[in-house]
C-alpha cells in the first residue's frame, strides 16, 4: 500500500487540508485533488474511484470529503482501515466539522495524519496513541521558551537598574535644590517645610510677617516654586507631595518598556506585593470571646470509584484546646462519645490515660501543672485527643457521586447527580468536574445550584450553598464537543459540617484549685481533606 496524499476537501472542490507523503510535485497533486469532485457521482454506493493512474478512497464527512489518493496496487482493504482511523481523528481535533473549524484546526490534523501515515504506509497506532504522540511535549521547545524567560528577565533587571540610577539622580539633585533654601530659614521667625515633590512654606509661631527680611525670602520661595512648575499655580501648603523623588514603583519609562513587550505577545509576570494591613488581616484567626474554647475537628478522605464502590474511607479526629488566661489553666476536660464502636481514641502522652479510660475525664498527669495558654488566632491549640475511624461500609458515606459522559453526534451530553446520606447536614458543597480543554464555556442545561467555569485549570465547579432534607438528592447536565468519558475524571468534592461522626461532645469544665466552673465554648466541624470520584 503507498498514499500518495491525505487530504479534506469540499465538494465544491475547495482543497482545505492536504499532505502528501511521496516525492511529487505540487501541481501534480493538486491535479489530482482537482479531479476528485469531477469522479464522483451522485446516488452510487461506492467510497472508492479509480482513473488510469491512481485511485481514490473516500469518506462523506457532512458537506465536506475525507480523501486518500492511493496508487492501484494498493490494497483496498488497508486503504479503507487507514480511511476509517482518519475519519475517528477528525472529530477529535474539530468541534465543528464545517470548513471554517476545519480551517482552524489544520495544523493539528496535518500533525495527526503525519502519526498515521509514514512515508506512505500505515502505522500500527490508535486514536489514543496518535493524541498521545501529537501531545507530548519538546526538549526544543522548553529549551527555547527558557532562552526567551531568561532574556526577559536579564531585560526587567537591566530596566530595574536604570531606573534605580535616575531615582538616584533625582535624589541628589533635590537635595542639592534642597541645600540652596536651608539658608532660608534663619531669616525669620518660622519654618519651611520641603520635599522632594514640591516646595510649600508653612508659618511657625511668629506668623509670615513677622520681620522684613522673611517676607523678601518668602516671595522669592513662592516665584521659585511657580517658575520650576512651568506656569501652574504654587502648590497649597496642604497638599501632599506628588512624587518628583523617591517613588516606590515603576517609573513611566518602565511602564512603556513592559507595555511594548506585552505588544509582541510576550508574557510577563509583574510582582504584586500585598498590602501589609490586608496580610495581617487575612492571616489573624477569628476572636475567642470565651476564656475556654474546646474544638472538635475531623477530617475525612473518601475515594469513590466511578462504577460505584468505594475503595477507600478514613476519618481523623482531634481535640484542641485553647485557653486564654493563666489562671484558668487548672483544669480538666470531662467528655462524652457518641458510643461509635468503630472509632480508636488516643490520648496525649502527657495526659491521664487511666482516668480517660475510666471517667472519660481528660487531665495531665501531673495535676500541679497548668495547660499552656495562648491568645485568640495564635494556634489551633493543644491537641488532648485523636481518633480514626476506617469502614468499608458504603452507607457510611456522606455524599456520593454519579457521573454519566455519553456521545451524541458532535457533542457530549454529561449528566451529574448527587445523594447525601440523613448523617449530616453539608454546607459550602463544591463538585469540582475536570473537563477537556474547550474554547468556550461548557453549556449547562439544567442544574440545581450554582456553577462557574474555571478556564485556566479547565475545571467545572458546581456549588450548593446547603444540602439538607429539602434536597438531599441533586443534579446537573451539561454540553461539552466530543470527548472521552475519563476526561471528566477524577471529579473532586469538598464540603463542611457541623457534627462529627464520633458525636464527642464535652460536658464540663473541673477546675482543680475549686469554685465555680470557667466559662467553655465547643466548636465542631466537619470538612474533608482528599474527596474524590476515581
Amino acid at each position: 500500500m503507498v498514499v500518495l496524499a491525505a487530504s479534506i476537501v469540499s465538494k465544491s472542490g475547495k482543497i482545505l487540508v492536504s499532505r502528501q507523503f511521496v516525492d511529487m510535485s505540487r501541481i501534480r497533486i493538486e491535479g489530482l485533488l482537482a479531479a476528485f469532485p469531477k469522479l464522483v457521482g451522485t446516488g452510487k454506493q461506492h467510497t472508492y474511484v479509480e482513473t488510469e493512474n491512481v485511485r481514490y478512497v473516500y469518506q462523506p464527512i457532512e458537506a465536506l470529503y475525507l480523501l486518500l489518493v492511493t496508487n492501484k496496487q494498493s490494497n483496498i482493504l488497508e486503504d479503507l482501515e487507514t480511511l476509517r482511523l482518519l475519519s475517528k481523528l477528525v472529530p477529535e481535533y474539530s468541534y465543528s466539522l464545517d470548513e471554517e473549524g476545519i480551517c482552524k484546526t489544520a495544523f493539528e490534523l496535518l500533525f495527526a495524519f503525519d502519526e498515521v501515515i509514514s512515508l506512505g504506509h500505515k502505522e500500527n497506532v490508535t486514536v489514543a496513541q496518535v493524541k498521545q504522540y501529537c501531545e507530548m511535549e519538546s526538549h526544543e521547545e522548553k529549551l527555547h521558551k527558557l532562552v526567551v524567560q531568561s532574556k526577559i528577565n536579564e531585560t526587567k533587571d537591566v530596566m530595574k537598574r536604570k531606573a534605580s540610577e535616575i531615582d538616584k539622580s533625582k535624589i541628589e539633585k533635590n537635595r542639592g535644590d534642597k541645600g540652596g533654601f536651608m539658608s532660608l530659614q534663619s531669616m525669620g521667625s518660622g519654618r519651611i517645610e520641603s520635599s522632594f515633590s514640591d516646595m510649600s512654606i508653612s508659618s511657625g509661631g511668629g506668623g509670615f510677617g513677622s520681620g522684613s527680611g522673611f517676607g523678601l525670602a518668602t516671595t522669592d520661595v513662592e516665584t521659585f516654586s511657580s517658575k520650576s512648575k512651568a506656569g501652574r499655580p504654587p502648590s497649597s501648603a496642604n497638599a501632599p507631595p506628588k512624587g518628583l523623588g523617591m517613588q516606590l514603583g515603576k517609573s513611566q519609562r518602565t511602564n512603556q518598556f513592559l507595555e511594548s513587550l506585552k505588544a509582541e505577545g510576550e508574557v510577563i509576570l509583574e510582582d504584586v506585593k500585598p498590602i501589609a494591613g490586608q496580610s495581617r488581616a487575612a492571616a489573624a484567626a477569628p476572636p475567642l470571646t470565651d476564656p475556654i474554647t474546646l474544638t472538635v475537628e475531623e477530617k475525612i478522605n473518601v475515594s469513590l470509584k466511578r462504577d460505584g464502590g468505594m475503595s477507600n474511607f478514613d476519618v481523623q479526629g482531634t481535640l484542641s484546646l485553647q485557653i486564654l488566661n493563666q489562671e484558668d489553666g487548672l483544669i480538666q476536660v470531662q467528655i462524652e462519645t457518641g458510643g461509635n464502636p468503630g472509632i480508636l481514641f488516643k490520648t496525649h502522652p502527657n495526659m491521664n490515660k487511666e482516668l480517660f479510660t475510666h471517667e472519660n475525664i481528660l487531665g495531665l498527669k501531673d495535676p500541679n501543672r497548668p495547660f499552656p495558654t495562648g491568645q485568640a488566632g495564635d494556634a489551633a491549640g493543644v491537641g488532648l485527643l485523636k481518633w480514626r475511624m476506617q469502614s468499608a461500609d458504603e452507607s457510611m458515606v456522606p455524599l456520593t457521586i454519579n457521573c454519566w459522559p455519553s456521545v451524541s453526534g458532535n457533542e457530549t451530553y454529561v449528566s451529574i447527580e448527587y445523594e447525601a446520606s440523613t448523617m449530616f447536614d453539608l454546607r459550602n458543597v463544591v463538585i469540582s468536574v475536570p473537563l477537556p480543554a474547550l474554547r468556550e464555556a461548557p453549556s449547562v442545561r439544567q442544574i440545581d445550584g450554582e456553577w462557574r467555569y474555571d478556564s485556566r485549570n479547565s475545571v467545572l465547579e458546581w456549588t450548593i450553598l446547603l444540602i439538607d432534607n429539602s434536597n438531599r438528592s441533586g443534579s446537573m447536565e451539561f454540553v461539552v464537543p466530543p470527548a472521552d468519558s475519563s476526561s471528566f475524571f477524577p471529579i473532586s468534592v469538598r464540603f463542611s459540617a457541623t457534627s462529627t461522626y464520633s458525636d464527642l461532645k464535652v460536658v464540663n469544665i473541673i477546675p482543680l484549685r475549686g469554685g465555680a466552673p470557667p466559662k467553655f465554648s465547643q466548636r465542631t466541624v466537619l470538612i474533608t481533606e482528599n474527596y474524590q470520584v476515581v
